[in-house]
């Protein structure tokens, strides 16, 4: 079949807008609220998410604008290959805090980079291909064994940097994308039903502070001094900022939050906002997942579709965790708030996401008189 070639121009009017509005919305969201704390920690947080923002917006850009089917076929076998060596580059040299070793240094600077953000990518395009290879068998105990066996090779690289909030979202990543390929629900209850049975098992085979941090994750007033301290202090930005919020200037209960400008910036735009500014926040959230599942549901390729429900995936999983040990109803597993809390390469790695939804959205109808084969 013989290719036409698209304009640019053409391609920009075939992006989906509302998409472009919901990050553009919750970004700016994002810089307001580190510029209205900055009088706790700073204007460097704000500096950085801007240039963050800023390259990240341009990288969407250059992504949309390449053909996604070229990209993702061409280069599948190098993504998986740089995914692996990516993860054990930072399993070898990574730092980090709080027991994650998650963080590779840049050499010659005092900056790092999270590589497990932008594995995230890499991982769900190669899922998504497989998936489309074995679609027509997606239920043969084999072809299970097999997609099991590709997650389960990134996820346990992921869990070795013992980042075991990033290895959830890798994890939900994958359950969504093999629902929406037709795995029989059978599989995810044998799964359930396997987990219910070995957790009496394998509960005793945790230490006393691993079981307290699960337990008092889900409940922080069994230790407000210690543990679950920092949930605490996080609920009670929240209610301190009420319907309307303290407003830009407002509020104090964020000075005493640790990690205010990065996992638990919701808190901030609560207190400074109120339930209005948190609201208009999840409404951003809900349109965008929601416009990239319109998406999955119109793609000319399977694996189109299973690359926009697994980027939909990992929105919400990370914007429900967030928000859950926000609320302090999850266990705090240092998870960012897509489009939101402070990181550079979260912030980056989310707009190359976004970046190769529209690259879908613009080459969507790419060639003339074709009709793709199921």
């Amino acid at each position: 079949m013989k290719e036409f070639s698209i304009q640019n121009s053409e391609k920009l009017k075939r992006i989906d807008p509302v998409i472009l509005l919901c990050v553009f919305g919750m970004n700016l969201m994002s810089i307001i609220t580190l510029a209205a704390a900055s009088d706790a920690f700073g204007t460097w947080y704000v500096k950085v998410q801007m240039i963050a923002s800023v390259i990240g917006i341009v990288g969407m850009f250059i992504l949309t604008f390449i053909d996604y089917d070229a990209l993702c076929t061409k280069l599948k076998f190098l993504f998986f290959a740089l995914s692996i060596v990516l993860m054990i580059l930072v399993k070898l040299f990574g730092e980090g805090s709080m027991g994650n070793e998650n963080w590779l240094p840049i050499p010659g600077t005092s900056l790092s980079w999270q590589p497990s953000e932008f594995v995230k990518i890499t991982f769900i395009i190669c899922f998504a291909l497989h998936l489309d290879y074995v679609k027509n068998k997606i239920n043969h105990p084999l072809t299970v064994l097999q997609l099991a066996l590709h997650a389960g090779l990134i996820v346990g690289l992921v869990m070795l940097t013992k980042d075991l909030g990033m290895a959830l979202v890798y994890m939900a990543i994958m359950v969504f994308m093999v629902f929406a390929a037709g795995m029989s629900l059978w599989y995810f209850v044998g799964v359930g039903a396997a987990v219910m049975i070995a957790a009496p098992f394998l509960w005793p085979l945790l230490s006393e502070k691993q079981q307290l941090r699960i337990l008092i994750g889900f409940n922080p007033d069994l230790d407000p001094l210690y543990i679950g301290h920092q949930q605490i202090m996080s609920r009670n930005c929240i209610i301190s900022g009420g319907f309307r919020g303290a407003g830009f200037s407002g509020g104090s209960k964020y000075y005493s939050l640790p990690a205010s400008q990065s996992d638990f910036l919701f808190s901030v735009l609560a207190e400074k906002f109120g339930f209005i500014g948190a609201f208009l926040y999840i409404v951003l959230v809900v349109i965008l997942v929601l416009r990239i599942l319109r998406l999955a549901r119109t793609t000319r390729k399977n694996y189109a579709s299973y690359i926009c429900i697994g980027i939909a995936g990992m929105i919400i999983a990370q914007s429900a965790e967030n928000i859950g040990m926000c609320l302090a109803v999850l266990p705090v597993v240092g998870i960012t708030l897509p489009f939101f809390s402070y990181g550079s390469s979260s912030m980056l790695s989310m707009y190359l996401c976004i970046g190769l939804v529209q690259s879908i959205c613009a080459h969507n109808k790419k060639y003339y008189f074709e009709r793709e084969l199921e």
